[in-house]
């Protein structure tokens, strides 16, 4: 049996090639076996956190804690699992575990923020990125950093952050959407519309950018769709999107066209656009 092990070692690499030719002790063995588990389990941990079901990723990493407790990386991959199955409060617990792990790291404390934010604790966040150091300069810090300022409404802050965290990545669709917004809420819809259309050129299937880009038109009174890729549902997803927001804004008989628009558009039944206009036809008709 130890002469199949020797083998199969052997065969696993170069790195182990001189200790079989010299031939190797039970303990160098045992260590080298414990060497290579730990390879396959490095690798199956990437898989369950990019390519597996997030509830079935949250049990592995539970199972393998409950084996080894003590372990930063599986703590990690807990916290990053709790987050992708939509388990904000708890992901904060694990990763606020991982900060005061003595192998802990500033990126562990910008994920902490990150959940904290996504559970609503936004003052335990800010705090959190508080701690950070200023040399710590990361996309997802200045992301987080960012929404903060704007939490805060200190919009000349958030700004500051937000463009930073934009020159800090290669795919930046999604931080010039939450960008894009905060322009929005504030009421500058036309820097909205600007950012929205950018981010658009980083990822033409972002839809949530596409629809405040349509809300941050017709706030400006533009009625009319804009120029990006979009399928038949999405066309209509716009159009009844556009006809709320006219509607709102006071252009009643225009929100009524685009209602009728996106029912027509629609590839099947569009409820919510159909009872958004009986309900205006009805109240008219009052």
């Amino acid at each position: 049996m130890r002469h199949i092990v020797l083998a199969t070692l052997c065969l696993g690499g170069t790195v182990l090639v001189s200790g079989c030719q010299r031939g190797l002790s039970d303990e160098e063995v045992q260590r080298a076996i414990k060497d290579v588990n730990v390879i396959d389990e490095s690798n199956l941990n990437d898989v369950m956190l990019t390519v597996s079901d997030p509830a079935e990723a949250v049990a592995y990493f539970q199972g393998a804690l409950q084996k080894d407790p003590g372990r930063v990386d599986l703590m990690r991959g807990l916290g990053k699992s709790l987050i992708r199955a939509q388990k904000p409060t708890e992901a904060a617990q694990i990763w606020a575990t991982v900060v005061a792990h003595p192998e802990a790291t500033p990126d562990d404390r910008v994920m902490l923020a990150d959940a904290l934010i996504r559970s609503n604790q936004w003052d335990k966040a800010k705090a959190e990125l508080n701690q950070i150091p200023p040399t710590h300069e990361t996309f997802d810090r200045y992301r987080l950093e960012a929404m903060i300022a704007d939490s805060d409404k200190n919009w000349s802050k958030a700004d500051s952050f937000y463009e930073t965290a934009v020159g800090l990545t290669t795919k930046p669709a999604g931080v010039l959407n939450n960008w894009g917004f905060s322009k929005l809420t504030r009421g500058d819809n036309a820097g909205a519309e600007r950012l929205f259309t950018e981010a658009l050129t980083y990822d033409r299937g972002l839809f949530t950018a596409k629809n405040n880009l349509v809300l941050s038109r017709a706030a400006q009174g533009k009625y009319d769709l804009p120029v990006v890729d979009m399928s038949q549902k999405e066309r209509a997803e716009l159009l009844y999107t556009m006809a709320l927001a006219a509607i709102k804004k006071g252009d009643v008989s225009v929100g009524k066209g685009l209602l009728q628009q996106a029912i027509d558009t629609h590839p099947q039944y569009f409820e919510a656009a159909t009872r958004s206009l009986e309900a205006l036809d009805a109240n008219v008709k009052s």
